[in-house]
């Protein structure tokens, strides 16, 4: 039996500041380099494309390491895991931030990319053993907080630092934080007995899945830059990772101790609720992706304002959070999951009716709208894909799901983005085709930008530029509300009860 009610409220507070810390350290690193690679690859002497393997390095390294986060606590001990991930982590920011060159400094993001890997599906499962069973979901909702702040904090704080001190702050800022969160953990969760079992090393099952999920991860990342499937590089890594995949799902599916345990996918609940929290997530990652580009590209929005103006769908969830994590118990997850699903789409349908003159107060009361939809997302999806797996299979469920979130979130970065261009190359050609000199509208508008001039036809062409992703974006959003709609029914096959069950690590403090 548990013996988290002998965490008293004030240890139980430290413990989730400490564990959601790192969390949001980690969270806030996938995205904070993001608006200082111009600067990075200026300093260290690299183009821009080169200067995008600082992103790509430290994804590829941190996809591979998550789902072995179940096999490394069972060997080693989940809080001493955790305190390990963190600490090592805080030595790759380091060594990142006193890097010279661009090799180091990818090397090192590799490093901190595999660290990283463990925190934050330590988190939720340290989270859900120590509160008592009543008071999980306000943990999860908690976490839920940090996981949606912290990527929209990375971009707003990555270029104030930059803007303001110099690049390796970015990575200088997780010292003090990391320090802070491993002594905080280990003074509150040392005196825990740590079970543990030395099964042995699944090599066949961590070699193609490092193979796969790399070359994956690479192709994603470098997809749109290389055209897709016109670059041989592309096809390659493509075949590469097809075959890595295949090998790795048919053995980790037949052997005794498997690196990453598919089995759990038998267990209804988690199996649906994976599904909604990945193509959720995906969708949420997307919005937050093509929104700032769009208003940056087509807009003349700078990137603080874009920032800005994507900002506030983290507000509701920061003052929602721990209502939801109090109520949520006393109502159907499925019915709270569903009703995030809902003012998504709305949100979605509403940036559906944006033109190129909405205002920046439009925008922001949007994505303050969708905050409603994302304070109820996480935690109700959490709970319901937790709730049926066995206490010993928390870990590797909380690994495993945040392995495949992640990939969501690549995918949809890739798909996204290719979606968007292509769909308003295609907008672009369409309206091409009605501007002839022939043309009325045409040429009166020809006539107001000075005639039928080489820069008059420029500034045109930058018009039917702006309508066509306009069009695009228009496209974009319907779409993807259609989508959260049909997450809205999906969430429903998931059967109750939903109360996640306290592994191991709810032992005493």
């Amino acid at each position: 039996m548990s013996n988290n009610a002998s965490f008293t409220p004030p240890s139980l507070v430290l413990s989730t500041i400490g564990l959601s810390l790192a969390t949001f350290m980690q969270v806030l690193d996938t995205t904070i380099a993001n608006v200082a690679l111009p600067t990075i690859s200026g300093n260290l002497g690299v183009s821009s494309e080169q200067g995008t393997w600082v992103i790509t390095s430290f994804a590829v390294s941190n996809a591979i390491a998550l789902p072995l986060t179940g096999w490394l606590s069972r060997r080693f001990g989940e809080v001493k895991l955790f305190l390990w991930a963190t600490i090592l982590f805080v030595l790759a920011s380091f060594l990142c931030g006193i890097s010279t060159s661009m090799p180091e400094l990818i090397g090192f993001r590799v490093l901190q990319g595999l660290v990283a890997g463990p925190l934050y599906p330590m988190t939720q499962t340290l989270l859900i053993a120590v509160y008592p069973p009543a008071k999980r979901g306000m943990a999860l909702a908690l976490l839920a907080m940090v996981t949606v702040v912290a990527p929209i904090a990375g971009p707003i704080l990555g270029g104030w630092i930059t803007d303001s001190y110099s690049w390796p702050w970015i990575f200088f800022i997780n010292v003090p934080i990391g320090i802070f969160a491993v002594m905080v953990v280990r003074s509150q969760l040392k005196a825990r007995p740590v079970e543990t079992s030395r099964q042995p090393m699944d090599y066949v099952g961590l070699i193609t899945l490092i193979i796969g999920v790399g070359a994956l991860q690479i192709i994603l990342d470098k997809g749109n830059d290389l055209d897709w499937f016109e670059s041989n590089f592309i096809i390659i890594g493509a075949a590469i990772s097809v075959i890595a995949l295949a090998v790795f799902v048919i053995w980790e599916m037949t052997d005794k101790h498997p690196v990453v345990n598919l089995r759990l996918f038998a267990y209804r609940n988690f199996r649906i609720g994976t599904i909604v929290l990945v193509l959720g997530y995906a969708g949420f990652f997307g919005i937050n992706l093509i929104l700032p580009q769009w208003l940056q590209t087509q807009m003349g929005y700078t990137a603080t304002w874009a920032g800005l103006a994507v900002a506030p769908i983290g507000i509701l969830p920061v003052l929602m959070s721990p209502f939801v994590g109090k109520y949520a118990h006393k109502f159907d997850l499925r019915l709270l999951a569903g009703l995030a699903f809902l003012a998504i789409g709305l949100s979605c349908f509403m940036r559906a009716g944006f033109t190129n003159e909405v205002d920046f107060q439009h925008i922001a009361l949007v994505q303050l709208f969708m905050g409603i939809g994302v304070a109820l997302f996480f935690m109700p999806t959490l709970s319901i894909l937790m709730s049926d797996l066995p206490p010993s299979q928390i870990a590797d469920g909380a690994g495993l799901a945040t392995f495949l979130r992640t990939l969501g979130g690549s995918f949809a970065a890739s798909l996204t983005t290719w979606i968007w261009i292509r769909r308003a190359d295609q907008h672009h050609a369409y309206l091409s085709e009605s501007i002839t000199t022939y043309d009325q509208p045409t040429r009166d508008a020809l006539h107001a930008l000075g005639g039928a001039s080489t820069p008059a036809y420029a500034q045109l062409d930058q018009v039917l530029t702006s309508q066509a992703y306009m069009l695009s974006t228009v496209d974009y959003f319907t779409l993807l509300g259609w989508g959260f709609m049909g997450l809205m029914l999906i969430v429903w096959l998931a059967k109750p009860p939903f109360a996640a069950k306290a592994g191991p690590a709810a032992s005493g403090h």
